[in-house]
């Protein structure tokens, strides 16, 4: 189920390379003359002609400040535009949890090569023309699952909306309705089993087989995985995207990361300590979308760190793969007693405690050095010593001492879409 029959997907590293600086090369005299955006950046890098450019590697970074800045001086949509404004059809907008939201236009031919993606993710996820696919998300202006939706409704399987509903309204109708897919975040998959057991469903006994996931890494964390797969009864597929690249990669059977979709994208790796570039390691991911020329993101750095591995999967496929799908954000990662620590980390013990419903983590800084401390909110019923175990657990895995607290069923806050479990705090005063 999911295996490849796209030729490019088992390329070889200069068939892949070839392939992408083919679609690049053909855009970028578009770019030089009628994006504005672009051709000042290009100018500002020391290029007027596109015939200069020879690779990739010659052009320069995008970063999302500069895109943002660009909508705050230019507004509503910004400078990076190469068509006039009436070839554009679609509006999205990024969540706005790392700053102001960019606002993102779509003409027919890049909304279609949305679709076409989808196409593969869907394939990879062994999704068919049968499946009825249900979307918890609420089809708001962040492109979320909309593009997921066309995208389905493009493959001719059934599209269940569920928006505007509560949850234990979603539980009962993937019941009624027999769907056999969940679209949905990670946590919002583990909301739904909790608010299913409190209205004594059992959804892994309904027609649910597939679950695919957005948003947070949870999808690649293997307790998070392993939770939402137990609770339904399904095989659970991490997918990666961002409203301002394109919907990028899926986890395959392998189920030890996240392949990106390199016939759509090119993938590189910026070294954290050295800003060097290549394409594979740790470091921060940089992404070019081929299909997007509309408004093109080109060596966008995206903030996500990722180990980035390349060779033959189980899977059959050659597309790079991130190690264990979307580690963090670059700037998430703190420094306990000289550890480092990401928020996936923390995640990835906590949902090992079945008896956990929510969780949160937040950092405080005390005479100059972080200092944790985890929220755990328990099952009603849970056994007393939660807090400890969790404690020795992270202190065990991580060698960090980290204060947690448990609290009363039904204190902390649920999530639909990207959960906000990660706070900083002012520096305590003492």
């Amino acid at each position: 189920m999911g295996r490849t029959s796209d030729p490019s997907e088992t390329w070889s590293d200069s068939e892949r390379r070839v392939a992408q600086w083919q679609r690049i090369a053909a855009h970028l005299p578009e770019l030089v003359e009628r994006n504005p955006f672009y051709r000042a950046k290009l100018v500002a890098a020391g290029i007027s002609d596109a015939r200069e450019v020879r690779s990739i590697a010659d052009l320069p970074f995008t970063t999302k400040a500069e895109l943002s800045e660009d909508q705050a001086a230019h507004p509503p949509f910004g400078t990076n535009l190469t068509y006039p404004l009436d070839r554009y059809v679609r509006l999205h907008q990024t969540s706005g949890t790392t700053g102001r939201p960019l606002r993102l236009l779509d003409t027919a031919e890049s909304w279609q090569w949305w679709k076409d993606v989808w196409g593969l993710i869907y394939r990879g996820a062994g999704v068919t023309a049968a499946d009825r696919i249900f979307f918890c998300f609420s089809f708001g202006p962040f492109v979320g699952f909309w593009s997921a939706f066309a995208g389905a409704e493009q493959l001719g399987a059934l599209c269940l909306t569920g928006g505007a509903m509560t949850t234990a309204e979603r539980v009962a109708t993937i019941q009624a309705l027999d769907a056999t897919v969940l679209m949905c975040t990670p946590t919002y998959a583990l909301r739904l089993a909790e608010a299913a057991r409190d209205e004594g469903v059992d959804l892994s006994r309904s027609s649910l087989r597939v679950s695919i996931h957005a948003g947070e890494p949870g999808a690649s964390i293997p307790a998070t995985r392993d939770r939402i797969a137990q609770a339904f009864g399904v095989r659970v597929v991490d997918h990666t995207g961002a409203t301002e690249v394109g919907a990028t990669g899926f986890s395959c059977e392998a189920e030890d990361g996240v392949h990106l979709i390199e016939r759509e994208f090119v993938a590189e790796v910026r070294d954290l300590a050295t800003g060097a570039v290549g394409e594979q390691g740790e470091g921060e991911l940089v992404l070019s979308n081929l299909g997007r020329w509309g408004m093109p993101v080109l060596r966008y750095r995206t903030g996500d760190r990722v180990t980035a591995v390349r060779g033959s999967c189980a899977c059959g496929r050659t597309l790079v793969k991130l190690a264990g799908g979307i580690t963090g954000r670059v700037d998430d990662m703190v420094t306990v007693r000289g550890v480092n620590v990401f928020p996936s980390a923390i995640e990835a013990i906590v949902r090992r405690f079945a008896e956990i419903e929510e969780y949160r983590v937040e950092v405080t800084r005390v005479r100059e050095m972080d200092e944790l401390r985890c929220v755990v909110e328990p099952r009603a019923g849970a056994p007393a010593g939660l807090a400890e175990r969790v404690a020795t657990a992270i202190r065990r895995d991580l060698g960090i001492r980290c204060a947690v607290e448990a609290v009363a069923p039904g204190t902390l806050p649920r999530f639909e879409m990207k959960a906000k479990r990660f706070s900083r705090r002012e520096e305590a005063r003492t």
